[in-house]
């Protein structure tokens, strides 16, 4: 089984990221040691926001969100996923499922003893962050989510995603920058753009970039479909604050807030916000989403 790294060198210089890479190591029984990137900025003794990325971002996308959360006086925790950004990466697509990456995550959280923390995600890391947060309640004082769900397979899977996932398995070149801009307004710049594409030296080191959309639940048949609606069960409990901050013009996950305000007791009474732009929010409106973090921190 190979493993990859992307080379240190493919982060240097990037536009807007001026961060110190921090790593520690988790261990796969069939893959042996992986090493996980994460970012570590603000006051060790600083309330922990732990900032999840999705699919097929790393931590570069919490880049405008980042100083303004540690010059309130938090401490902001931002994880690459295996398989994303400088974490390693297994090069068969095989190497990655929905349970390996809880697994990971796990390993990584209980390693640095995270305890009081706020998950704040999108995405994949939605998916991944709540699955912790319903394993490990006792760890998170505070949730807010951007564009993600906890999907169980019952609702099956709309044609928009159908066609992500076919395009994430077969596009040969899987271009991750012009991804993160066409999931977007069309902005980002061709610096911002070539930023995301730096983890990937070649499509080698895509194998769980492209897998991502096939792990998502969408049949009753589906794996993770049993631990996801557990992981509910918990939910269904929460009565700590939990914050949904969606955006309006996101095609994959748009009214996807409302099954949690249906559900979660914790959103009651929240100062739930709808941010402006498309599924990588932090990228259009993080300064926004920022700014509503910390006054809700002040609050609750």
């Amino acid at each position: 089984m190979t493993v990859l790294r992307t080379p240190d060198q493919h982060f240097e210089n990037l536009f807007d990221y001026d961060f110190e890479p921090h790593y520690l190591e988790v261990t796969d029984p069939d893959l042996g040691a992986l090493r996980m990137h994460y970012l570590d900025e603000g006051p060790e003794d600083g309330q922990i926001l732990l900032c999840m990325h999705g699919e097929p971002s790393w931590c570069y996308l919490y880049r405008k969100m980042i100083p303004a959360l540690v010059e309130a006086g938090f401490r902001v925790l931002a994880p690459d996923l295996v398989g994303f950004g400088r974490s390693d990466k297994p090069a068969a697509t095989d190497d990655y499922s929905f349970a390996k990456h809880i697994t990971w995550m796990t390993a990584w959280l209980t390693q640095l003893d995270i305890q009081g923390a706020t998950l704040v995600a999108q995405d994949w890391g939605g998916l991944i962050g709540l699955r912790l947060v319903a394993a490990m309640p006792e760890r998170f004082e505070r949730v807010t989510i951007a564009n993600t769900g906890l999907p169980t397979g019952d609702q099956g899977a709309s044609d928009a995603f159908i066609a992500w996932r076919n395009f994430s398995l077969n596009d040969e070149a899987f271009d991750t920058g012009m991804i993160l801009n066409n999931f977007g307004s069309g902005s980002l710049s061709e610096d911002e753009q070539n930023a995301y594409r730096a983890p990937f030296p070649d499509g080698s080191y895509k194998a769980g970039a492209r897998k991502f959309p096939s792990l998502v639940p969408t049949s009753v048949n589906d794996p993770s479909r049993e631990d996801n609606i557990a992981a509910w069960e918990v939910l269904k409990t929460w009565e700590k604050p939990f914050l949904c901050c969606f955006s309006d013009n996101d095609p994959i996950t748009g009214g996807g807030d409302k099954v949690f305000h249906k559900l979660v007791p914790g959103c009651a009474g929240q100062p739930h916000a709808t941010l402006h732009g498309g599924h990588f929010i932090q990228q259009e409106d993080g300064e926004r989403w920022s700014a509503i973090i910390i006054q809700w921190m002040k609050t609750t």
